[in-house]
Formats: structure tokens, sequence, C-alpha cells
């Protein structure tokens, strides 16, 4: 049984990542999760001032000490034209501060998902190649176009296709942990 952090990018009560991710780790029964909504850390943003007048947030040293427990990391990226959000570019900015390779040797299932077509594969994209630098290795990633038409919070993935990808996805991130 592997233990598995998951999150979403996300600060938004009502984040579509949140939901792909609560989905995600629902398929993973046999394994112990950790599911963490980052909506309820109020990180501030990152600045050097910041940094040297507060030091770093409980939170943040928690969330650094989850990561490091895991055996395997998912995370859903949240898009904000184009890119991954302010906010999670902020979380990455704190986490490499506290620790520059606070993902070293941690495997990780990366996933977006957004209303549009492109189903925030440039938000998917970035953080792909940002988190290698911080010591992750990218197992598999998944984008997940049209949230709102191709899933279901009862049912998951409503579209066949993408509904297999994404198991085959999972699967493949699973078998990376044993």
């Amino acid at each position: 049984m592997a233990a598995i952090l998951a999150f979403a990018g996300s600060n938004s009560s009502e984040s579509i990542n949140y939901k792909l991710v609560k989905y995600t780790v629902s398929q993973a029964k046999e394994h112990s999760v950790q599911l963490l909504n980052l909506a309820n850390f109020p990180f501030p943003m990152y600045s050097e001032d910041y940094e040297k007048e507060n030091g770093f947030s409980n939170s943040l040293v928690e969330f650094k000490e989850d990561i490091q427990k895991a055996d395997g990391v998912l995370i859903s990226v949240n898009e904000h034209n184009g890119n991954s959000s302010a906010y999670f570019k902020n979380v990455l900015d704190w986490l490499s501060r506290l620790e520059r390779n606070c993902f070293e040797d941690k495997k990780v299932f990366l996933m977006a998902t957004s209303p549009g077509k492109r189903g925030a594969i440039g938000a998917l994209n970035i953080v792909e190649n940002s988190l290698p630098r911080m010591g992750a290795e990218v197992v598999v990633t998944f984008s997940l176009p049209e949230f709102h038409v191709n899933f279901d919070v009862k049912k998951g993935i409503t579209n066949v296709e993408l509904a297999k990808q994404h198991q085959d996805a999972l699967n493949l991130f699973l078998s990376k942990l044993a």
C-alpha cells in the first residue's frame, strides 16, 4: 500500500480541479490517500522581504512534510490565461524557498482540467516542466477538456475514451509506487 498525497493547485472553493482530484483518489482505494484542499491554506504572496520578516508559516512546513512523507503525489493544476494560477505558482515559490528539492524522489501524476476545449494544457505543460527542477519525477499527465461536459460529480468522467485515458494514467502512476 502506497502513501499518496493529493491536491489541486487551486484556492477556489468551487475548484473543478479539486473535484477531479477527489474523483481520481476514489479510484485508488487500495492505497493510503491524504487529500488536501489548498483553498484552506492561506499562503501570502511570496516576497524576499516577507520571508525575512516572517519566515515560513507552519502550514507551509507541514505541507512540505506531507509531500516528503508521501510515496507519490497527485496534483491537478488550474489554468489562468494559459499559465498555472498565480496561487499555485506562489505555493511552488514558497516550497522552493523552504527546500529547493521538496519533491525529491517523488513520483507525480499531474493532471489539469478546465471548462474549455484545451483542458488547461498550457498550465499542465508549464508545471510538468517546472516540477523536475524541484526533484519530482512526473510519471504521467492527463488533461480533461470541457470539464462541465465530460465530468459528473456522481459518475466521474463521463466520456468513455477520456475515462479510459484517465484510468490508464492512474494505473501507470500507481504501478510506479509499488
